[in-house]
């Protein structure tokens, strides 16, 4: 296979892969082998893969390859190339957390997402890179090289989804899975110029991730906790939603899924759109501060759905109070406090300081229930706002990438905030089980992709895939790619903060 042919193979949409390995106009060994080149070629500067698996892969592509030529009628995500964040487990193959903890550790079973993509006759390429235990929104962990962004390799893809990202806007593999305690697929998407999809709380079970309490710090983040994909199309995310969704009894919060078809919800709106519906439009939540660049991107995207998609919107600020300071509580409350202050004995020189500074802190009940007040405040606010429109947009990051290196910027148009206020968009719809997905919402000025999130009511999944649908085909953005491996032209640096 020549190199023209070799990149148009890793530049093919999940769909349409799987299509043509259906109809045996390709052969999974050609898929794998195009993808695990670009995947050598790319990750001296990406650093997406902690631990690739391209033998693995292969093996696995020609086994299905085999099984094809004898009959076999492959799956809806046949021969489809993924990567899996290092955060979900994978029978057989190591799975760190991004943490010295757990630097040898081989799961006995994989997750069940992971069962889910295998059984749909996708093809694991390896574990991707994440922040350590998903506790941070960049690319960086004590164990591996930081991830960078493949549209500069200076900066952030984000996080902590941040080797699926870049590994996806790379071309390596045209889906990953991320997972979403607070934004984790989202916003590493809106960085990287990708869809990134969180179905409502439920729809998408996880385990044992979340819920096997012999790990801690696996264990963590249950009520906030979501696994979605990352795509460079609607059409891919729904797909693999459509293999993931539906209950699992070793997921205590899973919810039956008969009343969305997922596929057919973004083909509705990549043909007939998504006139009529009634969207509220808000810039900042009515507390973030935003960088004027990203204001500008998502406001003109706001008015592709009140102009080109015929909705009804109104710039409004849907009223609940900033729940950050309580976000970290939520999650300490959902973590094995006791094992990680165990591991952070026996690891915490090499752990990152952000997290050792969360398990140093002296937690009190009275926080713990504070912050359970706080969550129930932005639920029920939610739920009112929401009886009156269909959709939320809001941009999905307050900043477009940065350097790495920093957890975030202190300073976003001339306010001085926390390192982590950037993330500040994603955060409630985790809070509130909602759907939620970024999508690719333009360009900066100096080419660096911003990202709109569109949030709906709660379980209405289909509703959010047909509106991202509409809005890539009326802003259509797949063409818009990244140098492979990225450049490295210099940005301004923002105020530091404590690296992690």
């Amino acid at each position: 296979m020549n190199r023209s042919d070799r990149d148009l193979l890793c530049e093919l949409p999940a769909a349409e892969l799987a299509r043509r390995v259906r109809a045996r106009e390709l052969s999974p060994v050609e898929v794998v082998d195009a993808v695990t080149a670009r995947l050598a070629e790319t990750e001296p500067s990406l650093h997406a893969f902690c631990t690739p698996a391209p033998e693995r892969a292969r093996e696995a592509a020609r086994a299905l390859a085999g099984r094809i030529a004898r009959g076999y009628r492959p799956g809806p995500l046949a021969g489809v190339p993924f990567g899996v964040k290092d955060l979900i487990s994978t029978r057989g193959l190591r799975t760190t957390s991004g943490s010295p903890a757990y630097r040898d550790f081989v799961p006995a079973e994989d997750d069940i997402v992971v069962e889910r993509m295998l059984a749909a006759d996708a093809v694991v390429l390896g574990k991707t890179n994440a922040s350590e235990f998903g506790y941070s929104a960049t690319g960086h962990n004590p164990l591996f090289p930081t991830t960078r962004n493949p549209w500069d390799t200076a900066l952030t893809p984000g996080g902590s989804s941040a080797g699926s990202a870049a590994a996806v806007a790379a071309g390596v593999g045209p889906l990953a899975l991320g997972s979403d305690g607070g934004g984790s697929v989202r916003v590493p998407a809106a960085l990287c110029g990708l869809v990134g999809f969180k179905a409502s709380m439920g729809r998408v079970p996880v385990y044992p991730g979340c819920r096997d309490e012999r790990f801690p710090g696996v264990s963590g983040w249950e009520t906030l906790e979501h696994i979605g994909p990352l795509s460079r199309t609607v059409q891919d995310a729904a797909l693999a939603v459509s293999v993931l969704a539906g209950p699992d009894p070793r997921d205590r919060h899973s919810i039956p899924c008969g009343d969305v078809d997922w596929v057919a919800a973004a083909r509705s709106g990549a043909q007939e759109g998504a006139p009529g519906l009634r969207i509220a439009f808000s810039a900042g939540l009515g507390y973030l501060a935003v960088d004027p660049e990203v204001r500008r991107v998502v406001s003109d995207a706001a008015a592709v759905f009140s102009g080109a998609l015929g909705c009804e919107v109104e710039e409004t600020d849907p009223g609940w109070e900033d729940p950050a300071e309580s976000f970290a509580a939520l999650i300490m409350a959902d973590t094995d406090l006791g094992g990680m202050r165990e591991l952070a004995r026996l690891h915490g020189s090499a752990m990152s300081p952000h997290l050792r500074a969360m398990l140093d802190r002296d937690w009190t009940a009275r926080e713990f229930t504070d912050a359970q007040m706080a969550r129930k405040h932005v639920v029920n606010r939610t739920a009112r706002f929401m009886a009156r429109y269909d959709l939320l947009l809001t941009p999905t990051t307050c900043v477009p990438a940065f350097p790495v290196g920093i957890e975030g910027p202190t300073r976003i148009d001339g306010r001085q905030v926390s390192p982590t206020a950037w993330t500040g968009f994603t955060s409630p719809a985790n809070l509130t089980g909602q759907p939620a997905i970024s999508v690719p919402a333009g360009l900066t000025s100096d080419g660096r992709p911003v990202g709109l999130q569109i949030i709906g009511r709660h379980l209405a999944d289909a509703t959010v895939l047909r509106a991202a649908a509409a809005f890539e085909r009326a802003a259509p953005w797949a063409h818009l790619r990244p140098p492979t491996g990225g450049t490295t032209a210099a940005y301004p640096s923002p105020a530091p903060a404590a690296a992690g």
